[in-house]
């Protein structure tokens, strides 16, 4: 974060050339901004500012939160999520208190790739930002959503989950058109409908939940 306060200058020649100082955080106003979408977390333990000669604040407060985001995983694993981080301030409308991002999307994109866990489930794809006011009680306030999309590597579901699915597939249908006899082939269509019925106990574990649509893995 960075703001301004004009009340707040001195000349580093008057002060041993001193151009700026590091302060607790309650000791000049600073703007309480909040994550919309955060439902859980830890609050940053680093409570100062800087504060240069020239009026301006830089704070850099880490957060750690968990956020809610809407998934939709009807193409799971072949998915791709958007997740909005919105950050706003609703003590104060937009006619005292705007909120502008200080680097381009472009910048941001480049920074979140580099600590970005490359070894996870999730690839990080694309970051865009989008500045806006909301209407809350007829008073309008300003707004900052990070919009992340990320991609769902598909790799350990397809060898743990399509492959042996495909596999028994064809196997059902080579023992029903084989020259085997009858009892061979209500044999082995046990033996198959068994190994379904394990696999999908393994691929219900394996799913992601959903109420509205199911992935389409899930209801073949």
């Amino acid at each position: 974060q960075e703001w301004q306060n004009p009340f707040a200058t001195w000349d580093p020649q008057d002060f041993c050339n001193i151009s700026e100082i590091v302060l607790p955080m309650d000791t000049y106003w600073s703007p309480p901004v909040f994550i919309v979408e955060r439902v859980n977390g830890q609050n940053p333990e680093l409570n100062y500012v800087v504060l240069m000669h020239n009026g301006i604040f830089n704070s850099t407060r880490p957060f750690q939160v968990t956020l809610t985001c809407s998934l939709i995983i009807l193409k799971f694993p072949f998915d791709t999520q958007m997740c909005n981080l919105s950050i706003a301030s609703y003590l104060y409308p937009v006619t005292d208190f705007v909120m502008k991002i200080r680097r381009t999307p472009a910048e941001i994109m480049k920074d979140s790739q580099s600590f970005f866990l490359t070894d996870g489930e999730w690839k990080f794809t694309n970051l865009s930002i989008i500045e806006y006011t909301e209407t809350l009680d007829d008073k309008e306030f300003s707004l900052v959503t990070y919009v992340i999309s990320m991609e769902r590597r598909p790799t350990l579901y397809i060898l743990n989950l399509i492959l042996p699915t495909c596999a028994l597939y064809l196997l059902d249908m080579a023992v029903l058109f084989g020259p085997s006899s009858l009892e061979e082939k209500i044999n082995f269509q046990i033996a198959i409908i068994l190994g379904s019925s394990m696999l999908a106990v393994i691929l219900n574990n394996s799913l992601p939940t959903s109420s509205n649509k199911p992935p389409i893995i899930g209801t073949h």
